[in-house]
Formats: C-alpha cells, sequence, structure tokens
C-alpha cells in the first residue's frame, strides 16, 4: 500500500486583514458622500432648481456669469424692473405734458376767462369745461358754439391712443323735467352728447366712455352761485396708459412754459 502522507493544515493568521480593509474603503467612501453633500455648489445647483420650475411651468431665475453665485441677486432684478418702470412713466408724463399744453393753447380764450381748466396728475389730463360753455340751464343738447371747443380738443386727441372717460357732474338743486327725472340723468345724458361729437369729430369711439356723477364730487361750495356754476361742468380725462404709484396733486398746466 501506498503511504499516504498527512498535510498539515496551516492556518492563515493574516485573513482579518481582508476585512478591515474593506470596511476602511467602505468608512472612506461614506465620508467622501457626506463631504460632496455637505459642499454643495450654488449655481450648479440653482441651474438644476430652476431647469425642474421650467420644465413644470415656473419662470426661471435669470443667471450671469457670478463666479461666487452664478445667478442675478433678487434685489438686482428688482431694481432693473423698478428702473425700467421708472423710465416708462417719464416718458409717459413727458408725453402727457405735450398734450396738455397743445390742449391749453387750443383753448387759450376759454381758460383765460377761467371756462376751461387743465390740470396733470398721475392718472392723466382732466380738463375740466364749464357747462355754460357747452348747454343751456337743464338741457343736455349742445350749443352750436359748443362745438368748436370740443371739435379744438378732438384735433388733439384723434391721433392718440389714450383712453378718454367724459364724466357729466351737476349741482346739488334738484332738477324734475319731462327728459331729466334727476341730476343722475342730465350728468350722464351730457356726458354721452361729448362722447358722440368727439366720435363725430374723429376719435375712435373704443376709446370712450360717459360717466354721469350727479352732483358728486363738487369743486366748489353749493352754497353760492360761483361754486354751483363750477360744480356744472364735463371733464373730459385723459387716462395716463401708465400710472404712477405715487399719488400726485393735479398741478395747472402752465402754456407760457413751452411757447
Amino acid at each position: 500500500m501506498a503511504r499516504r502522507k498527512s498535510e498539515e493544515e496551516h492556518d492563515n493568521h493574516e485573513r482579518w486583514m481582508v476585512s478591515y480593509a474593506d470596511f476602511i474603503t467602505l468608512l472612506f467612501a461614506f465620508f467622501v458622500v457626506m463631504y460632496a453633500i455637505s459642499s454643495v455648489n450654488t449655481g450648479k445647483y440653482r441651474v438644476l432648481s430652476d431647469a425642474l420650475g421650467s420644465a413644470f411651468g415656473r419662470a426661471p431665475v435669470l443667471l450671469t456669469n457670478n463666479s461666487k453665485m452664478g445667478l442675478v441677486i433678487g434685489g438686482q432684478q428688482k431694481s432693473f424692473v423698478n428702473q425700467k418702470r421708472e423710465n416708462a412713466v417719464r416718458r409717459e408724463k413727458e408725453q402727457l405734458t405735450d398734450m396738455a399744453r397743445d390742449i391749453q393753447r387750443a383753448l387759450a380764450p376759454l381758460v383765460k376767462q377761467g371756462k376751461v381748466h387743465v390740470t396733470q396728475s398721475s392718472r392723466g389730463i382732466n380738463v375740466e369745461i364749464n357747462a355754460s360753455v357747452l348747454f343751456a340751464t337743464g338741457e343736455a343738447k349742445l350749443t352750436n358754439d359748443s362745438g368748436q371747443a370740443l371739435r379744438a380738443v378732438a384735433t388733439v386727441l384723434k391721433n392718440d391712443k389714450h383712453a378718454l372717460q367724459v364724466e357729466g357732474y351737476t349741482d346739488n338743486v334738484p332738477i324734475a323735467t319731462p327728459f331729466f327725472a334727476s341730476n343722475w340723468e342730465l350728468s350722464a345724458a351730457r356726458a354721452s352728447a361729448v362722447v358722440r361729437l368727439l366720435v363725430d369729430a374723429g376719435i375712435d369711439a373704443g376709446r370712450l366712455t360717459a360717466v354721469g356723477h350727479g352732483a358728486n364730487d363738487p369743486v366748489g361750495p353749493n352754497d353760492t352761485p360761483e361754486g354751483r356754476s363750477r360744480n356744472r361742468r364735463v371733464e373730459v380725462m385723459i387716462l395716463s396708459g401708465v400710472p404712477d404709484a405715487a399719488k400726485e396733486v393735479p398741478v395747472p398746466v402752465d402754456a407760457a412754459k413751452n411757447p
């Protein structure tokens, strides 16, 4: 019989190093991941955020080449928007000022008599025409002489694009006639009559609105004949296309400043 050689098994006492090395590798990978999470690139994160926002319908944030942040700071963007609005308001105000002076020159005789007042505010241009220039007492039919004044206004406005609101006002003396049951009806009818003439003079009807205020919003005291006369009026309001957020007190337009 062949003699068997018994081989002694050799124990590997260094096998633990394999497990230890695996543990160290996993621990290193864990700390790398934690470091990566804690060091977010703000610019890349915002690009990813905006891309996702755009996909779901949200407006993206404007980005620049800022090396630190990679995006426009909200305050700077807001400042740009405010500056753009201020420029638009300034251009609109200049355009309306020129228009107001043209109207004042066209109605210079009535302005001198105190029958017409032209003022400008953040709302637009207000052309206040005394009712005695346009109508007989208690009536809403324009007189023959009134057409000249209104057509002078229409000449300035017909090639413009601003919306126009014609507002009728009365004093507080009650009226009751077969045609007008109250001052409401009278003021509305007078505003409508002015609108019809302006349309006939060439102004687009889509720009015009007629409003009757009755005895509301008086500009003079109703306890004196002079005050009641001032309150009986029609105002043609040229509405600003870019109303200013700041409230302004209406100021008279001085035609002499721009001869």
